[in-house]
């Protein structure tokens, strides 16, 4: 039986960006009544509004290996599996995929690997990046790879990346050792304090995640929340993002069936919660979701979005290639933006944070006082200009100017004019404008 008056303290709590604790997102999650459920959901989505406004941020994953010296039962790059082609990009191939990215209009990108150093170093990757930042107009990387020293960590921060991401997987210690039976992955601890050793390298943002349908999601919840609140604790600094991965299949996963299987629903409640919860985090949904379910978790308190993703090597010129999980959404860039757009968000392509040195414990001081939708606004608004510029074809041009103008009308007049210089430096050719 629901506590109203508990339910309406924990709503108002949220509502004031004050987060919750782990068993208190644990009690919302408990919640089954669907009129309950959806004062959750116009909860996050003012919460989510509050921090950040109405931007949704753009990426795309450009996979570099699949090679992996792990056999983690529920992946398609797993060691043992025969099914799949085994390919690791030159830089050749690294360039072609970043130039097709960057035809669609992407500027920011999340470098992802296989667990396997012998076929991808360190210092590959750090060469990757730096020839990326230096031959393309992406503006911003991110790194999704394997846990490592606290040496090799200083040299991706000297690289320049922006979030380091890693995903516990599970938080259930059984579980886990079930799940990766063999390989490097199979040290929970080394996993689990590698974001502790990223931090200690000076890596300021970092992004963790759950792969939901491992175990019970509400034990999942509360772990990934406790170690939130870990990180703040040791560091200042929570999670700059959290990722919410659903498990799906995968070409030669080993898993016969989804050992927790999550429905829609309880799946929305989760990210709901979780906005709730942590409210200065950015929320990542990837493509694994079909559109539809895309469509409604925008209003739940997710701001970020990978689009027109293929997970796997040299998926951006040869789509046929097989990934690290099944694809739900397959729209492109064009189409995600042209939905964000009609469903009344501002699409962003905004990485003025990291240029700016709003990042690590200054980023988090504004994005708990909601301080940081004020910064956000007008690189929203200024990256879009150059998307609808250079990418947008004429239909959403005229809609995406619509809403450009209705957004102006929150700033402040100084911000405004900031934003209404951009468009005339950008009609003389000129890019780039974080402020």
């Amino acid at each position: 039986m629901i506590d109203i008056k508990l339910f309406a303290e924990l709503l108002a709590k949220a509502r004031n960006l004050e987060g919750l604790q782990s068993e208190e997102a644990a009690y919302l999650l408990d919640v089954q009544d669907p009129l309950l459920q959806e004062e959750i959901f116009l909860a996050a989505k003012e919460v989510k509004e509050k921090v950040y406004g109405s931007r949704i941020v753009f990426f795309a994953p450009l996979y570099l290996t699949n090679e992996c010296d792990n056999d983690c039962l529920y992946c398609g790059f797993r060691r043992d599996n025969k099914l799949l082609e085994r390919k690791t990009l030159s830089i050749d191939e690294v360039k072609m995929e970043v130039r097709l990215l960057v035809a669609e209009g992407h500027k920011r990108i999340l470098l992802v690997a296989g667990e396997d150093f012998g076929a991808y170093p360190i210092t590959s990757l750090v060469e990757t990046i730096e020839i990326i930042y230096q031959t393309s107009d992406i503006r911003r990387i991110n790194v999704n790879i394997a846990p490592m020293t606290v040496d090799k960590y200083k040299l991706l921060k000297g690289a320049g990346i922006g979030t380091y991401q890693l995903f516990q997987e599970t938080y259930h210690g059984k579980t886990y050792a079930k799940m990766h039976p063999t390989g490097p992955k199979k040290d929970f601890d080394w996993r689990y304090t590698a974001i502790d050793r990223a931090m200690e390298a000076g890596i300021d943002d970092v992004g963790i995640g759950v792969l939901f349908g491992l175990f019970d999601p509400r034990f999942e919840v509360q772990a990934l929340i406790r170690h939130c609140r870990d990180l703040e604790e040791r560091w200042g600094v929570g999670p700059h993002t959290i990722s919410v991965p659903r498990l799906k299949r995968a070409q030669g996963m080993k898993l016969e069936s989804i050992p927790h299987p999550i429905d829609d629903q309880l799946f929305k409640v989760i990210v709901a919660v979780l906005r709730l919860a942590v409210p200065y985090t950015g929320i990542i949904l990837s493509t694994r979701e079909g559109a539809e379910l895309r469509d409604e978790l925008l209003h739940l308190g997710v701001s970020q979005l990978s689009a027109g993703s293929h997970p796997g090597p040299g998926g951006y010129h040869d789509r046929q290639n097989a990934g690290q999980f099944s694809i739900g959404d397959e729209r492109t860039l064009a189409e995600m933006v042209h939905s964000v757009v009609g469903a009344g968000y501002l699409p962003s392509f905004c990485t003025a944070c990291y240029r700016k040195s709003r990042i690590g414990k200054s980023f988090m001081d504004l994005a708990k006082t909601g301080v940081i939708g004020g910064k956000c606004l007008p690189n929203a608004l200024i990256t879009f200009n150059e998307y609808l510029h250079d990418y947008a074809v004429a239909g959403l041009r005229e809609k995406g100017k619509e809403l450009i103008e209705q957004e102006m009308g929150k700033m402040l007049p100084g911000d405004e004019a900031i934003v209404r210089n951009t468009l005339e430096e950008l009609e003389k050719g000129k890019r780039d404008f974080p402020v």
